[in-house]
């Protein structure tokens, strides 16, 4: 499953086990989590709130960040890119990876484009290396 903006994947799992399951398939593509926000703790202490399990998961493969920063060093500020997992129901998942055509989307540098498609190519892989265990 595609939206506009990212790759979305349904795993029969709990959150924990799908993000072990994303860091696999993360690790693959010499990509991994260098970021987390847990959102259900967050909206709990700060508002009050009882959500289902969810997290906001910063990505990132060194390699494409550099060819990226090099390119331009602005770009940090879009970097990582972004996912997020939830538990929406008991023991199913979704998880979303940032599409990163939408950061290419805003580049005018062709190098910055092609970086941006390589990440795109390896988040699609990992989406469907996902899949296949959903």
């Amino acid at each position: 499953m595609q939206t506009p903006y990212a790759f979305v994947v349904e795993l029969d799992q709990p959150l924990p086990a799908a993000l072990d399951a994303l860091r696999g398939a993360l690790a693959a593509e010499q990509m991994g989590v260098v970021s987390e926000v847990d959102v259900q703790a967050t909206l709990k202490t700060k508002l009050g709130l009882d959500v289902p399990p969810h997290m906001l998961l910063g990505i990132c493969s060194p390699r494409i960040a550099h060819d990226l920063i090099r390119q331009e060093p602005d770009i940090g500020a879009l970097l990582p890119c972004g996912g997020s997992a939830i538990e929406h129901e008991p023991g199913r998942t979704r998880i979303a990876l940032q599409d990163p055509r939408v950061i290419a989307a805003l580049a005018a540098n062709p190098a910055l484009r092609s970086a941006c498609e390589l990440a795109r190519a390896a988040l699609r892989r990992v989406a469907d290396r996902l899949a296949v265990t959903a």
